[in-house]
């Protein structure tokens, strides 16, 4: 049972019961609503933004900005959000950042111009920075046992692949229907709704006080994230060799370099340096890069693909992609049922094997494929990456002590993302620059294939058989 909040970080005396049973489901759907509006958020604007570019009179430039300004404070701020909900307490944060989400998403729905626009949804990343690290931390709060954190990590997997791949669709139903408004304010409703099933059914969280912010340390993350996101999005329109790129790159590993250094002399870092050393917590995170990186590459080259190549509306495109999407719920919950019997290193291999024979299968299949020779390595894909997105998950959350719990949440979700901007970057240069569109998609779905296989080999070595029990 999770402990209430106390000043000091210990146990608190017994209090009352929360309303919930021990294994209720009401703590998962308040989660799992808060995650899934996050990462909706992400794909559902890219149908809507030349829309809105047209009603708001916004530049080519204010247009990036809707788009990724989003994605960059959200990346940026994971960390933060991480070491926010340690010391402050897990659900305390998360609902501070669904309500400032949700606030966010009515603003944005409102604006009357494009400047205003790009404000709130900064201010939406910064709340989905505070949503996502406390989401896996509650989880592993309210489900203590081994096979129900496995099944809540599953389902909790389960919604980043839906509600990335189902963003286009949904986006592209709303912007044809009610119009690009309903892109923000469908918000609205499941943000309040997850802030009454949190406060109703989840456990108030432990809190470390005595934990002093390390806010150098946030800086350089925060400095590392946004300069990597800048020259990833700038490499696909300028290519890998421009200066401007080149000089970001360089910035990044500086940055990265700095937060090394601090974490290394700080009296109080944001992750012990024994914990980025442990293969299990290293190990585990760069899988997540690395299957992020195939995954939402293949999603986006293949968005791109099935739209200019073979003149593919929004919904149209959407519902080509559906079969991934399908998949990801599935593996999941599957893959959550199936670690209690199996353990997490086979569900991981297998899984980031599944989906390196589904992309080389795609850069196999020759220039225009027909459209059904290429629904199995979408499958294939979006089952690979689920399926072994719990046990990977286990494994980071498995490798931190409780009081971490945030921090190694924030860093497993971090490496994600950088996962997926790489992935985005490298998929829209090669088809900028490959000697024809065919060409560069096949590249692309190889570099996603050698991804999983790498990943493949990573967990063989670093993710344990079995899910070991939080802070071991």
């Amino acid at each position: 049972m999770p402990f209430a909040e106390s000043a000091g970080g210990g146990p608190a005396p017994p209090g009352p019961a929360p309303s919930a049973a021990p294994r209720s489901t009401a703590p998962l759907l308040a989660v799992c609503a808060g995650y899934f509006m996050v990462i909706l958020d992400v794909t559902i604007i890219n149908v809507a933004v030349p829309v809105v570019g047209r009603d708001l009179g916004a530049s080519l430039t204010g247009i990036q900005w809707i788009t990724d300004g989003y994605t960059l404070v959200f990346a940026g701020f994971l960390m933060t959000g991480g070491a926010l909900g340690d010391r402050l307490g897990n659900r305390s944060v998360f609902r501070a950042g669904t309500g400032v989400f949700t606030a966010a998403s009515a603003a944005c729905a409102a604006a009357p111009d494009a400047s205003l626009l790009v404000a709130a949804r900064l201010l939406e990343g910064l709340g989905a920075a505070l949503i996502v690290p406390g989401s896996l931390a509650l989880l592993q709060e309210a489900y203590p046992e081994p096979a129900a954190r496995s099944r809540a990590f599953g389902l909790w997997g389960s919604m980043a692949g839906i509600a990335a791949s189902a963003g286009p669709l949904l986006g592209g139903l709303l912007v044809s229907t009610a119009g690009w408004r309903w892109v923000f304010l469908i918000n609205l409703p499941v943000g309040v709704v997850c802030l009454v099933l949190t406060s109703r059914f989840v456990a108030p969280s432990p809190r470390h006080p005595g934990r002093a912010l390390d806010w150098p340390a946030q800086c350089a993350v925060v400095a590392a994230v946004a300069l990597l996101t800048a020259a990833l999005n700038e490499a696909g329109r300028r290519g890998w060799t421009d200066p401007a790129v080149l000089a970001g790159l360089a910035l990044t590993a500086l940055a990265v370099a700095a937060f090394a250094v601090r974490e290394r002399l700080a009296r109080s870092p944001a992750l012990p340096p024994a914990l980025l050393r442990s293969r299990a917590m290293s190990g585990g995170a760069a899988v997540g890069l690395l299957f992020n990186f195939a995954f939402y590459g293949m999603v986006f080259t293949a968005s791109l693909y099935f739209q200019h190549q073979r003149g593919y509306s929004a919904l149209r495109t959407g519902l080509a992609l559906f079969p991934a999407v399908a998949m990801t719920m599935f593996a999941s919950v599957l893959s959550g049922r199936l670690s209690r019997r199996t353990g997490d290193r086979p569900l991981v291999v297998s899984g980031m094997l599944l989906g390196a024979l589904g992309l080389a299968g795609w850069a196999a299949a020759g220039p225009d494929p027909a459209y059904p020779l290429l629904v199995l390595p979408m499958m294939a894909a979006g089952f690979g990456t689920s399926f072994a997105l719990t046990g990977s998950t286990a494994t980071v959350m498995g490798a931190a002590p409780p009081a971490y719990a945030g921090a190694a949440s924030a860093l497993f979700n971090t490496t994600r993302q950088v996962g997926s901007a790489t992935g985005v970057a490298l998929g829209g240069s090669l088809l900028a620059t490959g000697t024809d569109y065919g060409t560069g998609l096949r590249t692309a779905m190889a570099a996603g294939a050698l991804a999983y296989l790498s990943a493949a080999a990573l967990a063989w070595r670093s993710v344990p058989v079995r899910a070991a029990p939080p802070g071991r």
